[in-house]
């Protein structure tokens, strides 16, 4: 189930605390899971589930508490565990914010369960409510577990954590000797008439479902981290914690199978349903077990009023609770040992309030629900530090990436196996606390730790690599435009970002890249890296999905030689370059846009231009598409961009016109491939949209240009190699009354599937 690492040497230096070892890891452990339910319940669930129901109930409670103890067991041995046990272990991996958010709950799980316990603890003295009711008037088990609380907080208050470790002692001989006592004693009389041997399947009748069994017994599995709350106070968590926590989890599970064969074997089924002190009827001295009950649910209200005020002061500490007086106060210890004190007295106050209210059934449902989300993010968090594969993560001890997967999707599913609605309650609470924890800690507070950062970048690496396979294996399929641009008019104009966005939107990829003229020095990076933030920011309020960064290069043909070579940002190599200009930019800019053109095109790059105007795309309803002899390969990539551009909300309800101006003899042809293209579903223009022209000059072409396109949104006009080079700058100049007109140029040919 595990594998291990050479430990890990001793920390030096890193005692804590009162300097406890793992015998205390390992006693508040297993105080908290042999505990109440094991006494009051586990007799319960063999009469209504049956032994093998019984049997699978530990086996599925420990398929959630033993994922979650090897998680805690590998978190611990790569880092030091400072105060606040499981709380500090979520904060540093998720980030402080959902670190406060599952370790409020947490704190309330533990705070509440002191008074749980308590309450139960009155449940050991129900032989003598009848003794008392005679010589009092009356019984009410709140006269022995308030008195009782209030006897604990003043030993916890006066004596802190070494009386309470003291008394783990005397809990734990307690425990051993009442379980020996059960296992030596025989069955309950009238019982050995009763067939003989395992009854695997016999249970009472009308039995209650078998996960309404499973909620009423789970929380006696979660008692296997009580120990990690203690971690401010241990000499070495690394040690300590592992081994203690580990070591308790095994050795409860086996006692749990041993009681339950035990049972089946020493009374009658309805015996077992109906009766809670049914184990005291079978050990061989019956108050043994009351006293080990007692014990039992005094060591577990011990346990929690240990690591409940040290959550408290660890949240405390980091600024979680509204209000800087509040936190300084909580956050406070008293001696060398950080003794949380005002901690104490707050969770103090709220057992004492939940003790005299008597009933904690609805609170004790929901905190069963915050145990199951903080194991689950405990498992989560060893799943997610596997696939972030940070060189930082090295413990010396190690889970399988799958069996901490399986913790965490098993909490989930318990959770609403046990009681939906409260599954639900539960987690709207927490997303409410989120809200509220995000707002009293400001917008700056990180969410994203180094661990979701790590996972990002595995996950992005993975899909590169898995892209970059199938292309090899399949090229030329599923072809889509993965655009870069390379500009250093980056902030005076924002028509070439807006056609980018909406290139990108869903279809295609796109890289911004802003040239910064100059050699690479300090004082570049210094400038470019004030740039990068103004690109983030500017893509934030554009809600933009293109990676945006800087190059620092000696000219625009070097950094566009930098730029291309560069493998795609997205996981697929870039195919398309993108160049802008304004229609009142001068001779020397369109210049250089047919200069890199004319780079680019060795790099066998498709090629866009934008020749932006102050229409600003208009109202963004018609794209005229101009075909001419030269676009054969041009076509279906003029064709897709403007399709792609139309699954913009920007162009919702826009349309595409086309229009094809060729010679004579090649009109009716044409006209057939396109008419022929539009039936089979590979051009999405409607045939009524689609307009053939017979012309055989340029003149006459610029003419119907003119004439039709003069109030489109935008044009779509095709060129190549050849005509900028025996054309120039006119290629991009002509037709100067159209507003907004994106030049294409295909190096490939691109089906339309």
């Amino acid at each position: 189930m595990a594998e291990s690492a050479p430990a890990a040497p001793e920390d030096q230096g890193q005692s804590g605390g009162h300097g406890f070892g793992w015998p205390v890891v390992f006693m508040a452990g297993i105080s908290t899971i042999l505990g109440a339910i094991m006494f009051l319940r586990f007799g319960y669930a063999v009469g209504q589930a049956g032994l093998l129901g019984a049997i699978g109930i530990i086996i599925i409670g420990h398929m959630v508490t033993i994922p979650t103890a090897l998680a805690i067991a590998e978190i611990a041995t790569n880092r030091k565990v400072e105060g606040g046990g499981e709380y500090f272990i979520i904060s540093r991996s998720f980030g402080r914010t959902i670190g406060s958010v599952i370790g409020f709950p947490l704190y309330l799980s533990q705070a509440v369960s002191v008074a749980f316990y308590m309450i139960a603890f009155a449940e050991a003295f129900q032989p003598l409510s009848g003794w008392i009711q005679e010589n009092v008037g009356f019984y009410d088990p709140r006269m022995l577990s308030v008195p009782g609380t209030l006897a604990l907080i003043v030993l916890m208050l006066t004596k802190g954590a070494d009386l309470g470790v003291r008394v783990l002692y005397v809990v734990v001989l307690t425990l051993m000797l009442s379980l020996i006592m059960f296992f030596l004693g025989g069955p309950v009389e009238g019982f050995e008439t009763q067939e003989e041997g395992l009854r695997l399947l016999a249970r009472t009748e009308n039995p209650d479902q078998f996960f309404v069994v499973f909620a009423i017994c789970f929380p006696a599995f979660t008692g296997m981290t009580a120990g990690v709350g203690l971690s401010g106070d241990l000499a070495n968590p690394r040690r300590s914690i592992p081994l203690g926590t580990m070591l308790a989890t095994i050795i409860g599970m086996v006692t749990y199978v041993a009681i339950v064969l035990k049972l089946s074997m020493s009374a009658p089924v309805d015996e077992l349903a109906n009766n809670q002190l049914v184990m005291a009827d079978i050990a061989l001295w019956g108050p043994m077990i009351l006293i080990g009950l007692g014990a039992a649910t005094l060591s577990s209200a011990i346990g929690s009023i240990l690591v409940a005020p040290r959550t408290l002061q660890a949240l405390a500490a980091d600024g979680a609770i509204p209000g800087d007086r509040a936190n300084k106060w909580l956050a406070a210890g008293v001696g060398a040992s950080n003794e949380p004190r005002n901690a104490t007295i707050v969770t103090a106050v709220m057992a004492l309030v939940i003790v005299l209210l008597g009933n904690v059934d609805f609170v004790a449902r929901i905190i069963s629900m915050f145990f199951m989300v903080t194991y689950g993010a405990l498992c989560a968090i060893s799943f997610l530090e596997h696939f972030a594969a940070r060189p930082s993560y090295r413990p010396s001890f190690r889970s399988k990436w799958y069996i901490s997967l399986f913790g965490a999707l098993a909490c989930v599913f318990m959770m609403f196996q046990m009681d939906p609605i409260y599954a639900l309650v539960a987690l709207v609470l927490m997303v409410i606390l989120y809200f509220i924890v995000r707002r009293s800690q400001g917008s700056g507070q990180d969410d994203l730790a180094d661990m979701f950062r790590g996972v990002m970048t595995q996950a992005t690496r993975y899909m590169q690599l898995q892209l970059q396979r199938t292309r090899r294996s399949s090229p030329g399929s599923a072809w889509r435009p993965s655009i870069i641009m390379v500009n250093d008019r980056t902030f005076d104009r924002r028509a070439h970002f807006e056609m980018l966005n909406w290139l990108c939107h869903r279809h295609g990829f796109g890289t911004y890249i802003h040239f910064h003229r100059g050699h690479l020095n300090r004082e570049s990076l210094d400038a470019v890296e004030e740039v990068r933030d103004r690109l983030l920011a500017l893509r934030e309020r554009q809600k933009s999905a293109v990676y945006m960064d800087t190059v620092i290069s000696p000219s625009m043909l070097s950094a566009l030689a930098q730029s291309l070579q560069l493998p795609g940002v997205f996981g697929m190599n870039n195919n398309m370059t993108f160049f802008e200009f304004s229609s009142h930019d001068g001779d020397k800019v369109v210049d250089e846009i047919m200069e890199n053109c004319l780079f680019s095109d060795h790099a066998r790059m498709n090629q866009i231009v934008l020749r932006h105007a102050d229409m600003h795309f208009g109202q963004r309803r018609e794209i005229h598409i101009w075909l001419t002899w030269n676009d054969s390969i041009n076509a279906n990539l003029m064709v897709l961009l403007s399709y792609i551009l139309l699954g913009h909300p920007d162009w919702r309800g826009a349309e595409i016109r086309v229009f094809a101006a060729l010679p004579s003899g090649e009109v009716d042809e044409r006209r057939a491939n396109f008419l022929n293209m539009i039936a089979e579903g590979r051009i999405p223009v409607a045939e009524k949209n689609i307009r053939f022209f017979s012309t055989n000059s340029a003149e006459d072409f610029d003419g119907l240009v003119e004439a039709h396109s003069s109030d489109a949104d935008l044009v779509v006009m095709g060129f190549n190699r050849a005509s900028l080079i025996t054309k120039g700058k006119e290629v991009f100049t002509k037709h100067p009354d159209l507003a907004d007109v994106l030049f294409v140029s295909a190096s490939e040919d691109i089906l339309i599937e």
